[in-house]
């Protein structure tokens, strides 16, 4: 049952993170800028639990070390796709992580899918079909030259793999270590990046901070919920229940965001759903 509330707990938080990041990006506040508060807030939080922290050994550090520099891009490039594209359209777009790891698969692993993840594919293919046949460039090539489709993309390649060494971290210490650690290491690298591309802060207004504190409110609940389902099952079934934040994404895409077609969405990405599930799992 704890796990079951932890995975609950983790759709809801992913789902509202991804709202508060899309406001402050309409608020005119820089993608990097979004990131780097975010680690340093969740950060500071962390400060009392540090002496409750396990042994650091190598193998964690190093873990923790690349962890942190795919997190941070990783969600670098998610909030940069919710500045420029529909919250509706992006969340299902992560059920296509299932197909990237299973193309890495074939390629690293030598493993071929079987009928079972052909049928899984097609349902990933129909389902996108689904969402993207209303937009613009309808479902084609041509989707992937737009700019949210291509960070979002990055974003889930990035995460996905960010989620085998938080798996390792949680492996070699404990769920409150890994976590304190990404905050850390997170902080670090957002910074970093903010330095390479020399990004200026800017002053927070009132509303602007109000979603900054619920954003990393949310955040930290998403992450720390991750790592203790994490801790309890396989990384692959959990990424897999986790794509039910899909739906959940649709649906306060319409309800905040006034965004269209909410019936058609809600249906596809079911249908992406399933099909993610069936490819992880199976």
């Amino acid at each position: 049952m704890h796990t079951i509330l932890a995975v609950i707990i983790r759709i809801c938080s992913n789902s509202l993170s991804n709202v508060f990041q899309k406001r402050l990006t309409k608020g005119g506040l820089n993608s990097f800028a979004i990131n780097f508060y975010t680690y340093i807030g969740l950060s500071i939080l962390s400060i009392p639990l540090i002496k409750n922290i396990s042994t650091l050994t190598p193998i964690v550090l190093t873990n923790a070390t690349i962890g942190g520099i795919f997190g941070a891009l990783g969600n670098y490039y998610l909030i940069k796709a919710l500045s420029k594209g529909e919250l509706s359209i992006l969340g299902p777009i992560n059920a296509y992580k299932a197909l990237v790891a299973m193309i890495f698969a074939i390629f690293l692993a030598g493993e071929i899918p079987s009928i079972i993840g052909i049928l899984g594919i097609g349902l990933l293919i129909f389902g996108s079909y689904i969402i993207f046949n209303g937009t613009k460039e309808g479902f084609s090539l041509k989707l992937l030259k737009r700019k949210d489709i291509k960070y979002r993309i990055y974003a889930l390649i990035f995460t996905a793999i960010e989620a085998v060494f938080i798996k390792n971290v949680i492996n070699h210490s404990d769920i409150l270590t890994s976590f304190i650690l990404w905050c850390i290491f997170g902080a670090i690298f957002a910074y970093l990046l903010i330095l390479t591309h020399k990004i200026k802060f800017v002053k927070l207004n009132t509303t602007k901070i109000i979603h900054l504190i619920s954003l990393v409110a949310t955040a930290g609940i998403m992450q720390f919920s991750t790592n203790f389902v994490f801790e309890k099952m396989n990384v692959s079934y959990a990424l897999a229940l986790f794509q039910l934040s899909a739906i959940l994404n649709v649906f306060l895409g319409w309800k905040i965001f006034n965004e269209k077609d909410l019936l058609k969405k809600l249906i596809g990405s079911f249908i992406m759903v399933l099909g993610a599930a069936i490819l992880i799992i199976f």
